[in-house]
């Protein structure tokens, strides 16, 4: 069997030749389509970490937008548990004044206190003298000039 290998190497050294040829020629074609599939491959990768950076600014920006919103409105929130707690503790300090002066108004001596001076009332067997002393307004007997027409 040897023997017809060498035969037909032999016989076929064109044939050699131009296999050895055709297979640096398909070796070039080979490599220059590999470049290209590669070339091709690093922009479609290139294209993908674009996209994904688009992406992800964005879900930065959503998250940047989301943070501020919740910080703000935390904020007014405070502001307005401040407010309502001020206010409680301003009807409860009213509250506190007022019941006592339900406990001193219930009293009869401070009612009749109350009628004496705000109403201008008497007692039994008191007599009630009012005494004005709001001032009467002037009359000027000065004239009033006169416009000449």
């Amino acid at each position: 069997m040897e023997g017809n290998q060498e035969n037909q190497e032999q016989t076929n050294p064109q044939q050699n030749t131009q296999n050895t040829a055709t297979n640096k020629n398909s070796g070039k074609r080979l490599a220059e389509k590999s470049r290209k599939k590669s070339k091709r491959h690093k922009q479609k990768i290139g294209f993908y970490y674009s996209f994904l950076t688009f992406v992800l600014l964005f879900c930065l920006v959503q998250v940047g937008f989301g943070v501020i919103l919740n910080v703000s409105k935390t904020i007014a929130y405070k502001s307005k548990i401040n407010t309502m707690e001020r206010v409680r503790d301003e009807a409860e300090q009213l509250n506190k004044d007022l019941k006592s002066d339900i406990k001193l108004f219930s009293k009869t001596s401070s009612l009749e206190e109350i009628a004496r001076n705000n109403l201008k009332m008497a007692g039994d067997k008191e007599v009630l003298v009012i005494i004005n002393n709001t001032p009467q307004p002037q009359q000027n007997n000065k004239k009033k000039k006169q416009h000449k027409k």
